[in-house]
């Protein structure tokens, strides 16, 4: 009945708005209520013999400045640019390598890349913890190599945490990448090696400039997608350097304290949004000066 108050065009442009509207209300539904939901039960008093209980107090926000807890969330972002830099430098490089390699080549490498997605990150993580153990893991094979006196386990450690989540984000980096890399004009790094530069020299001065907005946006998704990260870091990592989010289950199934727990979530979530706004913005200076 609307509709037909309206002329032809006016109704097809409401048509669109409302089938467009659909996709920004589940996103809203999805990620709108559980953050209230996160923001009501981290205000609520806690309930030791339940979850929490009706009120309002900020008592969970004042335990945030223990020591421990700083200390985990300086962790959990140290360890985010640490593997978003690495995902980065190895990813850069290897989607230049795809792009270069034969079409059908191309999409053998994305299968590969795609398929290690539909792998669990538990699964990952204890097939690192064997891979790294001392009876069947890398450390046989550097004793072979003479690079080792005796094999060893070589977890925990933060090494491990941190090799382990580079290979979880670094199919997200390449397929980032691929589309902006795939389109890069070669004929500008044929011109530049004509001219006399190496194949390196050409890379650095041609295929970085053209590529700095990408590779930031590969970076700032490295970070977000490993700072909150929980199952490597319990796995492969120290209990004296576990980050913010193993912190955070800690204490809402050992220590059955929601409000706790909710108020350290959004204690990482407002670091991880002021580290991607951060991030976003170096880059864009950067852009400017160059």
């Amino acid at each position: 009945m609307i509709l037909g108050l309206v002329n032809a065009p006016q109704a097809r442009r409401l048509r669109l708005g409302v089938l467009l509207s659909w996709p920004m209300l589940s996103l809203l539904g999805l990620g709108g209520i559980p953050f209230i939901l996160l923001l009501r039960i981290s205000v609520a008093p806690h309930d030791p013999n339940g979850m929490w209980m009706p009120g309002v107090t900020l008592h969970a926000y004042g335990a945030l400045a223990e020591p421990e807890l700083l200390g985990a969330l300086f962790d959990s972002v140290e360890m985010a640019v640490i593997v978003g830099a690495i995902s980065v430098g190895l990813g850069f490089p290897l989607t230049y390598l795809i792009t270069r390699m034969r079409r059908r080549l191309q999409v053998v490498w994305l299968v590969f890349l795609l398929a290690t997605l539909s792998l669990s990150d538990v699964l990952i993580a204890f097939s690192w913890q064997v891979m790294l153990s001392k009876r069947i893991g890398l450390s046989n094979i550097f004793v072979a190599l003479g690079l080792m006196s005796a094999p060893e386990s070589l977890t925990p450690s933060s090494g491990a945490v941190i090799a382990c989540l580079v290979y979880l984000v670094l199919p997200f980096t390449v397929l980032t990448l691929f589309p902006v890399l795939s389109r890069l004009n070669y004929d500008l790094i044929e011109a530049a090696r004509t001219l006399g530069a190496s194949p390196w020299r050409a890379f650095a001065s041609v295929v970085v400039p053209l590529t700095k907005g990408p590779a930031m946006i590969a970076f700032v998704m490295a970070m977000v997608l490993t700072v909150g990260t929980y199952v490597p870091p319990l796995v492969l990592g120290r209990p004296q350097h576990w980050p913010m989010a193993v912190l955070i289950g800690s204490t809402a199934l050992a220590g059955h304290d929601l409000p706790g727990a909710s108020a350290m979530s959004m204690l990482l979530l407002a670091a991880t949004v002021l580290l991607a706004i951060g991030a976003a913005q170096a880059a864009r200076t950067r852009l400017r000066k160059s």
